[in-house]
C-alpha cells in the first residue's frame, strides 16, 4: 500500500488568474516530490476552470479562468476545492520516475568554467566531475525556456553563486551549476551559471511526440564522455533529425 500524507501548505494569489500552493521554503527532494504528487493529483481531479498546473521546487502554481457567469476570478471556489483535495492526502511514493543518462563532455571548449569551479571549491577538475556525476540528482522543474530543467540537489561544495557577469549567449547543451543545482541549456540562451561541460543530446524538439527530453521527477545520471564521443553522439543526433 502506498503511503498517503496530508502535507502542510499555504495558499496565495499569483495575480488574478493563478494561485499558488506553497509546501515549504527550502529546496529539498522531499518537498519537490510532494509538489509533483500534488500537481498530478490536481490534474487528475479535473477541477472546473483550471487551465494549467505547474510544479516547482516548493510550490504548485494553478492557473485558472474566470467564471463564465460573472467574468470574475473563481479564486474562492477553487481554493476550497484544492484545499479539500490536498488535505485528503497525496502519495509521493506512487510516482514512477524515469532514470535518464546524460552524457557530458566536461572541460575544454565545452566547459569553460570547470577550472574556476575547481579552484573555488578546492577540488581538482577530476573531483568536480566525480561529484557532479554522483547519484541522487533529480529534475525538480522545467522553466525559463521550453525544456529547460532545474536539477538538484548537489553537494554543499557546489553552493556557488551565479557568475557576477552573465554570458549573453550560452550554447545549447551546456551543462552548468549554481546554488547546488544543475541546468542544461536547451537552446542558445543568456545565462549566468558556471558551465562545466556540454551534452550532445537535444533537450527540446517540437517534432518529437514528447518535445521535452526531461520531465519533473526524472532521476538524472551525468555520464562523462570524451570530446571524440561527444562529436560522434552529436553526429548521430544530427542524422536522426535529418
Amino acid at each position: 500500500m502506498h503511503r498517503m500524507i496530508a502535507p502542510t501548505f499555504t495558499l496565495r494569489h499569483l495575480g488574478d488568474r493563478c494561485l499558488s500552493l506553497d509546501f515549504g521554503d527550502k529546496i529539498l527532494a522531499e518537498t519537490g516530490l510532494i509538489c509533483l504528487a500534488a500537481a498530478e493529483k490536481i490534474r487528475e481531479a479535473n477541477l472546473p476552470g483550471i487551465t494549467d498546473v505547474v510544479p516547482s521546487y516548493t510550490s504548485v502554481a494553478v492557473h485558472y479562468q474566470a467564471e463564465p457567469q460573472t467574468g470574475l476570478p473563481n479564486f474562492r471556489t477553487l481554493s476550497e476545492g484544492l484545499t479539500a483535495l490536498i488535505q485528503a492526502g497525496v502519495s509521493p511514493s506512487e510516482r514512477v520516475s524515469r532514470t535518464i543518462d546524460i552524457p557530458v563532455c566536461y572541460g575544454g571548449e565545452h566547459g569553460p568554467d570547470l577550472s574556476e569551479v575547481a579552484k573555488v571549491t578546492g577540488l581538482t577538475e577530476h573531483e568536480v566531475i566525480q561529484m557532479h556525476c554522483a547519484p541522487g540528482s533529480m529534475v525538480f522543474m522545467l522553466g525559463f525556456a521550453p525544456g529547460h530543467p532545474y536539477i538538484g540537489i548537489h553537494d554543499p561544495l557546489f553552493a556557488l553563486p551565479r557568475r557576477e557577469v552573465p554570458r549573453t549567449v550560452v550554447p545549447a547543451g551546456s551543462v552548468a551549476i549554481a546554488n547546488r543545482q544543475s541546468t542544461i541549456y536547451p537552446t542558445r540562451l543568456p545565462g549566468g551559471w558556471h558551465i562545466l561541460g556540454a551534452t550532445p543530446l537535444k533537450l527540446f524538439d517540437v517534432a518529437r511526440p514528447q518535445p521535452t527530453l526531461l520531465l519533473p521527477g526524472d532521476h538524472i545520471r551525468f555520464v562523462p564522455i570524451s570530446p571524440a564521443e561527444f562529436d560522434e553522439l552529436a553526429a548521430q543526433q544530427h542524422q536522426v533529425q535529418a
